[in-house]
């Protein structure tokens, strides 16, 4: 757990400086999948730092998804979201209210309990059809991202995070499923699975944080890599709880995953200044306000 934890702070301080670093250089072609995006972005340094904390962050979640269960994963992932909010508040200086700072204090209640119940990692195995069911997902992530440019920014917000959401969930199962790094693991799908599900998230979780609502988008990535997780844990893999603790194991799921997309809107960051080089201005922007936030 203290790994899972881990891979959420590395994962949370990430997303501000992505998000920062995405939105300093000029947009993308529109597609969901745009390399030529994540090329210029990968030149600013606020994004590569950030990409340094992914690896980080990823190391120690594959660590973590050998030791529990993958809805407790999961859930602490979905709590990156309130370290993005503390992050955002120091580095941007954007105020947290006192609502958002309930928030992470129901995040972490969530996770105390999740950390009381959870069980050890189920002892299955996965069979090839799940292996297949993986990589043909992955490849559906990708698809989606291909086809979904053309939508309305906020529709595009949605779709390419709720799809970068599910990469990133073939990503935690696919650990479970792939055994080490021998020759064998050659033929084994979920290996593939593990590789275009977590490359084609991280395309589509970077147009989506260039163009539209980082908060829609941070939101539909929470509930994908999340729930779908966690009932293929349970269901095929044979997670369980502590003898008696399911329920404050379900409790803690949705208080923690309750209060992380309470503060996805936290992700919207200050949008690009005008110009042809569009970026941050020399300072941190107040944070909009409620009206500003409904705003089409």
């Amino acid at each position: 757990m203290v790994c899972a934890l881990g891979a959420a702070v590395c994962f949370g301080t990430a997303s501000v400086l992505q998000a920062v670093g995405t939105r300093a250089v000029e947009p993308g072609s529109g597609s969901g999948v745009d390399t030529a995006l994540l090329l210029r972005a990968v030149r600013q340094w606020r994004y590569l730092a950030g990409l340094g904390l992914d690896a980080a962050g990823f190391v120690l979640q594959i660590i973590a998804l050998r030791h529990i269960p993958i809805y407790a994963v999961g859930a602490a992932l979905a709590a990156s979201l309130a370290v993005t909010a503390v992050v955002a508040a120091r580095m941007l200086r954007m105020r947290l209210s006192g609502a958002e700072w309930s928030a992470v204090g129901v995040v972490c209640a969530g996770l105390a309990m999740l950390a009381l119940s959870a069980g050890e990692e189920g002892p299955g195995q996965g069979s090839f059809a799940l292996e297949l069911g993986l990589l043909l997902t992955a490849g559906g992530v990708l698809a989606v991202g291909a086809l979904c440019g053309g939508l309305p920014d906020r529709a595009r917000a949605l779709v390419l995070g709720l799809a970068a959401g599910t990469g990133f969930g073939v990503v935690e199962v696919a650990v479970r499923l792939v055994d080490g790094f021998s020759p064998a693991e050659l033929r084994n799908p979920a290996l593939y699975a593990l590789l275009l599900g977590g490359g084609a998230a991280f395309l589509l979780l970077t147009s989506a944080l260039q163009r539209g609502s980082v908060t829609v988008a941070t939101a539909g990535m929470v509930l994908g890599e999340t729930i779908g997780p966690a009932v293929v844990g349970v269901v095929w893999l044979g997670d369980r709880t502590r003898e008696g603790l399911t329920w404050l194991a379900v409790l803690g799921f949705v208080v923690a995953v309750s209060g992380a997309l309470a503060l996805a809107r936290f992700g919207e960051l200050p949008g690009p200044g005008p110009g042809p080089g569009p970026g941050p201005g020399p300072g941190p922007q107040p944070r909009p306000g409620p009206a500003a936030e409904s705003a089409p």
